[in-house]
């Protein structure tokens, strides 16, 4: 039986999640919530017509942004610079546009009014961050996600034009190494991560490795760009030779 939660600030042991995951059902999107979630290695997936679910699956897709598989077409758009990356200007723009991004085989989106008031709400305790591609003043891409000490943790972009994205991740993965971060939580698998070097850990390993890293001196927000993307690419391919 799947265990649900209360009032209280506390969640079963992620190891004792089901094959599917699914750790606990219930609670709540508050800030202290989510941070206790993504610090047990457990985050938020809702599904419609559902109490809101807790998930640990097991295995844990990672990336380590050192080790990052580009392809030389991408590296090119990177170098023509196409878009300008910024940090943290839109969050409630990424996230709005993520949900509204249609993805194959889902109906709907898993981003709630809840899920956005959390996650704008961590934003503004300096925990969630944005990172964005702009075409002048139109958001054309962008992912977001949430930090805490050395490990950030994807949650979902989206694109409107081509590599807008995709650039926009290098752009953080190349931040990530210059700020000692070590590893980006991906959750789930998904073929488009698989091609940026994304690969499963078991969950033991993935929540012995967290236990670590959310001790370690974070960087705390609002970001702000420091690197061009061009720049990251070149960090990004000196830590894979």
């Amino acid at each position: 039986m799947v265990p649900l939660l209360g009032s209280a600030l506390i969640f079963p042991p992620p190891e004792s999640a089901g094959p599917e995951g699914l750790v606990a059902i219930g609670g709540d999107l508050s800030v202290e919530r989510l941070i206790l979630a993504y610090s047990q290695g457990i985050f938020p997936w809702p599904h419609h017509g559902l109490p809101l679910l807790w998930f640990s699956p097991d295995p844990r897709y990672v990336l380590e942004p050192g080790q990052v598989h580009l392809s030389r077409s991408l590296k090119r758009r990177i170098r023509k610079q196409p878009f300008e990356i910024r940090f943290d200007t839109a969050f409630s723009q990424v996230i709005s546009a993520c949900a509204a991004v249609p993805r194959p085989g889902q109906q709907g989106t898993w981003i709630t009014d809840e899920m956005r008031e959390g996650y704008e709400a961590l934003h503004e305790r300096g925990f969630a961050h944005s990172i964005e591609a702009w075409q002048g003043d139109r958001l054309v891409g962008g992912l977001y996600g949430v930090a805490l000490g050395s490990m950030f943790f994807g949650e979902t972009m989206f694109a409107i034009e081509n590599d807008a994205s995709k650039i926009a991740f290098i752009t953080l993965l190349g931040h990530l190494i210059d700020w000692d971060y070590t590893l980006v939580d991906c959750q789930s698998y998904t073929e488009h991560l698989e091609r940026f070097g994304a690969k499963p850990w078991p969950r033991d390993r993935f929540l012995a490795y967290l236990r670590n890293a959310v001790s370690e001196p974070g960087h705390i927000g609002p970001w702000t760009l420091e690197l061009s993307p061009e720049q990251c690419l070149n960090r990004i391919e000196t830590c894979s030779t």
